[in-house]
């Protein structure tokens, strides 16, 4: 890799000399706990400072990963087998790694992607029972292992998080739409549970924020961690 020329002007340096590969930030945590927010945010910082950055997410992010998620959070689909919900994830998934994903980060772009991989061994691994050992063979088998280079879990209170996304999820009919907002506390409790044991496992990759927090305050904490990376 070619050494980076960074002139520092506070924050993060601006980049004078492209680096050889990107980097890759996944933020995870529960639906309502603002990711969306943060996600902005990080790409509006780095972009100030010349870091040229790709948004996508999942699943979705491509015409086919778009076509998955129809299906995945369409209410009609309630009866879903958890290991046919776990295939759609990994198949919208490689689809992104080798259209999105991969051709970025060779280009030398920073991927700021809303969930990867630790939200299927949270979701199908623990939410749906299936175990972390099938989604992590299932990543090593299908995607090589990719793994981001810092992930941001936002840490949130199901009491608040659940019930937000729920009222997002109402369409202008008053009908709910998204099948994955509708299960149950104890659900959303094995999810939460699953992320934070995650965490506790990669505590060099995943850096986890209390999403209770002010939005400008956890922006701050994201933004002193992933500093880091670009000197890294």
């Amino acid at each position: 890799m070619r050494e980076q020329k960074v002139l520092s002007t506070g924050g993060f340096p601006t980049i004078a000399l492209r680096p050889a590969r990107g980097k890759l930030i996944s933020f995870e945590g529960m639906d309502g706990s603002g990711k969306s927010t943060q996600i902005a945010l990080l790409a509006s910082e780095l972009r100030r400072f010349g870091i040229s950055v790709v948004l996508t997410r999942e699943p979705g992010g491509t015409p086919l990963g778009e076509t998955i998620r129809a299906l995945l959070l369409d209410l009609n689909n309630r009866g879903i087998h958890p290991t046919a919900e776990l295939a759609l994830m990994f198949a919208s998934r490689a689809q992104l790694v080798a259209k999105v994903i991969e051709p970025a980060l060779r280009r030398g772009e920073w991927v700021l992607c809303d969930r990867f991989v630790d939200f299927s061994e949270a979701y199908q691994g623990g939410g749906r029972q299936l175990g972390s050992e099938i989604v992590l063979v299932m990543h090593q088998a299908l995607l090589g292992g990719l793994t981001p280079d810092l992930t941001i879990l936002l840490d949130h209170d199901i009491a608040e998080s659940v019930p937000r996304a729920r009222t997002r999820s109402i369409t202008t009919e008053g009908k709910e739409n998204r099948r994955l907002e509708n299960e149950s506390r104890l659900f959303f409790k094995r999810v939460q549970q699953t992320f934070r044991q995650i965490a506790a496992r990669d505590k060099e990759r995943v850096f986890v924020t209390d999403a209770m927090g002010p939005i400008d305050v956890i922006h701050d904490e994201i933004v002193s961690e992933v500093a880091r990376l670009v000197f890294s």
